[in-house]
């Protein structure tokens, strides 16, 4: 009992951390997303120390704050005005962008005790949730707000780059582009600074007897 007690305390003060720190974003996206100070890795901290299925279920538990926290932008899917989609669809992204993309930060610890060393293990862990979160985010941009693709590539900043694609993708194709380079643009600084903090962090919390 004492064990389950420490786990779900440990396991709610790491779920609050992570909620505090996907609060600062000094880079933030149009259309949402942003570069957090290493928010997902208070929850693959969960996963790597008590396991997948526990992992995943804070996962859920930190993909419901999110949605909550981020309510504004969620509001805007279902109000009235230029952003408002078709229920359906509102719902769909919520789940994609919020219950299933952060829900998958739980799979952070299925490396422990795969490579004997524990360090190399939550890095791979943290690149690896990460990477699955970025899937997830492409799939719901490519799907559901892929005609803001031609708009995107044509904007300032981006025209040398952005003619190049619109004159080889159409479609589908540009729509999938689209997702992955404007998901990109806040996820893979994410996984680099996760990864670079992820190490750090193992070795502080276990030197402190706090993970093993």
């Amino acid at each position: 009992m004492k064990t389950n007690s420490k786990k779900l305390v440990t396991s709610a003060m790491l779920i609050a951390i992570a909620v505090v720190l996907s609060l600062f974003t000094p880079f933030n996206l149009p259309f949402g997303g942003g570069i957090t100070l290493a928010s997902c890795l208070p929850i693959i901290l969960i996963a790597f120390m008590y396991g997948t299925k526990f992992g995943l279920f804070s996962a859920f538990i930190f993909s419901l704050l999110q949605m909550v926290t981020g309510m504004n932008t969620v509001a805007s899917f279902f109000l009235p005005g230029d952003s408002q989609m078709v229920l359906w669809r509102a719902v769909c992204v919520c789940l994609l962008d919020y219950v299933a993309a952060y829900t998958v930060l739980g799979f952070g610890g299925i490396f422990k005790n795969k490579l004997k060393n524990h360090i190399l293990e939550i890095t791979i862990g943290s690149v690896f949730a990460l990477l699955l979160r970025y899937v997830v985010h492409i799939i719901s941009g490519a799907v559901f707000f892929g005609a803001w693709a031609e708009w995107f590539f044509t904007q300032e900043g981006f025209y040398k780059i952005g003619e190049s694609i619109l004159t080889t993708f159409s479609d589908a194709s540009l729509s999938l582009v689209y997702s992955v380079f404007y998901n990109g643009l806040y996820m893979m600084p994410e996984i680099i600074i996760t990864a670079v903090i992820a190490p750090v962090i193992y070795k502080i919390l276990s030197s402190s007897k706090t993970i093993n």
